[in-house]
C-alpha cells in the first residue's frame, strides 16, 4: 500500500509498498478501492496540521517499472459509479490540495494513472524509460466529462487530441516537447529534482493556494463533480 517520507518541508506520497520494487498485491499500483482509500488517508496526513506547521509541498512518486497503470478494471466493471465518484474525488483533491504538489514520474503512467500526474501542478519524468499514454482509444472506454475537463485544462489543446485521439505513447523527451511534463531528469534524479522544485514553493502552503487553484481549475473540478458510469 502506498506511504509517506519527508524531506525535509516536503511530504513524499509513494504508490507502492515500502521496500517493495512491485508491491505482489498490487504491482501496477492501480487504483484498487483499498489503494484509493490508503492514498486519501495519507493526504489527510499531510494536510493535518495547520498553514504553518503542516508539509510545505507534496510529491507524489514509485518505485520501479511503475509509477501507476491507472484504473483496476474488475473494480470497474463492478459499481462503476461509485468507483469513477472515487477516482474523480482523488484528482479533484489533487488540483485544489491547498500546497504545491510535483509528480516524480519514474515509470510508466497509464490511463487514469496518467491523468494522476496530470492533476498535479507540476510534473519531472524520468527521461531514458517510461511512457506518458491515454490508451482508452485502442481499449475502447470512452473518458469521462471529468477526465476530459481534466485533460483538456491542463494539456495543450493540440497535445491533448493527439494523446486522447490516438493513444501516443511518450517517452520523457517527447512528453517535455508536447507540454505533459515540464522537465526530464536521469532515473536517479528524478525524485530529487522534484523535490527541489516542490520546495522551491512550499512557502505558498495555505487556504489561499488552494481558493487560486480551485479558481484556476473550476472547469474540471465542476466536471469531476458529477455523477458518471459508463
Amino acid at each position: 500500500m502506498p506511504y509517506l517520507r519527508h524531506d525535509g518541508d516536503v511530504a513524499i506520497l509513494y504508490l507502492g509498498a515500502e521496500g517493495a520494487e512491485l508491491d505482489p498485491q498490487n504491482p501496477e499500483n492501480r487504483f484498487t478501492n483499498e489503494w484509493l482509500s490508503s492514498v486519501n488517508d495519507l493526504l489527510d496526513e499531510v494536510e493535518a496540521t495547520g498553514d504553518a506547521e503542516g508539509s510545505g509541498a507534496l510529491v507524489v512518486t514509485a518505485t520501479g517499472k511503475f509509477f501507476t497503470n491507472g484504473l483496476d478494471v474488475p473494480t470497474l466493471l463492478g459499481d462503476s459509479t461509485a468507483y469513477l465518484g472515487a477516482v474523480h474525488n482523488l484528482y479533484a483533491r489533487l488540483l485544489a490540495l491547498p500546497l504545491p504538489t510535483v509528480a516524480a514520474i519514474n515509470g510508466h503512467a497509464f490511463g487514469a494513472g496518467a491523468m494522476l500526474a496530470t492533476a498535479l501542478d507540476y510534473r519531472i519524468m524520468r527521461v531514458d524509460r517510461g511512457y506518458y499514454c491515454l490508451p482508452e482509444v485502442s481499449l475502447g472506454i470512452p473518458f469521462s466529462p471529468g477526465m476530459r475537463a481534466l485533460l483538456r485544462g491542463r494539456l495543450p489543446a493540440q497535445t491533448a487530441l493527439e494523446a486522447m485521439a490516438t493513444g501516443r505513447r511518450y517517452g520523457g523527451p517527447d512528453a517535455h516537447a508536447a507540454g505533459i511534463v515540464e522537465a526530464t531528469a536521469p532515473e536517479q534524479d528524478v525524485l530529487s529534482s522534484a523535490i527541489a522544485r516542490a520546495a522551491e514553493h512550499a512557502g505558498t502552503r495555505g487556504k489561499n493556494l488552494g481558493v487560486i487553484k480551485s479558481g484556476l481549475h473550476e472547469a474540471a473540478l465542476a466536471a469531476l463533480a458529477m455523477e458518471t458510469t459508463l
